[in-house]
């Protein structure tokens, strides 16, 4: 089920909440929902909430109000915290909502124990909009830039995807200046990508790997810093800090099984030269470390998920761990 099944039935939930870390799927599913829900010139039977600091007995009140001239009256809420704080007067409510009444929740973070969330979940419709794979990012890479009469072999494809991180709304972007940059031509090749997409985050992550693995603690912190300094979200930085390093791992484990460097590149779907800097950066490790290594990038994103550690000193407390001399 999803979103654009209730649009293309025109059949609507009274409840829907929207959540998950993929802004670009999540804002892309409310755009097409409040289309749906709210037609053009209806705008007076609408309502948009935003933050923690909700007036529930005016909200209670526009529910309670009749549409004007429609069938139905439609509130956005957004970022409200319902789902991991405590509103006891709202979840009462729920059950007694009008017919005619809707009520669209977008959230950053839900506690599925809530009982705001089991409410929803119970009367209503939950979707959630987490971070695509590669492989399905690879998939959905393609087919946008088809869209616009551009084809891209999938290896120029994954090197693309390695510049880009897994952000959707970073990847469109750069999508859309490759799509202009190769007017006139249906193939988009390695060399379009290098000559238009920003790499500047990519290159600072491989120089940090780089620094981490020399043990130069002092230049992989001062470029992280950088990093934050262009506003690149920790969690990209994470998510990009541990793909690396679980090609160091593939690396090291198909080098101690003498597979050539060449198939290694083509497993890895690098370049060949991209492949000789990881190996470089592999050999000061051990599998065991690498190993470990994933493994902490794992957990140190889901406790940031879960709050147990933010996301800057979680990305800084692995760069520390694995500069140091021990953890080799």
């Amino acid at each position: 089920m999803s979103v654009k099944d209730d649009i293309r039935k025109n059949e609507f939930s009274q409840l829907y909440l929207l959540y998950g870390e993929e802004k670009y799927l999540l804002l892309n599913a409310r755009k097409e929902l409040l289309s749906a829900l709210v037609p053009e010139g209806e705008e007076i039977n609408f309502a948009r909430y935003e933050g923690k600091d909700i007036s529930i007995p005016k909200l209670i009140d526009f529910c309670e109000t009749m549409p004007f001239f429609a069938d139905r009256r439609v509130a956005l809420l957004e970022n409200t915290g319902f789902f991991k704080n405590k509103c006891d007067e709202l979840a009462d409510y729920l059950p007694s909502l009008p017919s005619y009444m809707h009520l669209v929740f977008v959230e950053e973070q839900v506690d599925k124990r809530s009982r705001m969330y089991k409410a929803v979940n119970s009367r209503g419709q939950v979707f959630v909009y987490d971070r695509l794979s590669e492989e399905k990012l690879l998939q959905w890479l393609s087919q946008f830039l088809n869209k616009q009469g551009r084809k891209i072999t999938r290896q120029d494809a994954s090197y693309l995807l390695a510049h880009t991180g897994n952000d959707m709304e970073n990847i469109r972007n750069e999508l859309l200046k490759l799509i202009s940059f190769t007017e006139g031509r249906d193939v988009v090749s390695l060399k379009d990508i290098d000559a238009v997409c920003s790499t500047q985050t990519m290159n600072k992550i491989f120089d940090m790997v780089t620094a981490v693995a020399n043990r130069d603690q002092k230049l992989a912190l001062r470029l992280y810093q950088d990093l934050l300094t262009l506003k690149e979200p920790p969690l990209r930085i994470l998510f990009l800090l541990a793909r690396q390093f679980n090609q160091l791992l593939q690396i090291k484990q198909m080098e101690a099984e003498g597979i050539p460097g060449v198939e290694i590149a083509k497993v890895l779907k690098v370049q060949d030269y991209i492949r000789k800097k990881l190996s470089g950066c592999a050999r000061a490790y051990t599998a065991a470390a690498l190993r470990q290594a994933v493994k902490d990038f794992v957990e140190a994103e889901e406790a940031v998920k879960t709050g147990q550690l933010s996301d800057i000193l979680s990305v800084e407390l692995l760069i520390m761990k694995y500069s140091s001399r021990q953890d080799r």
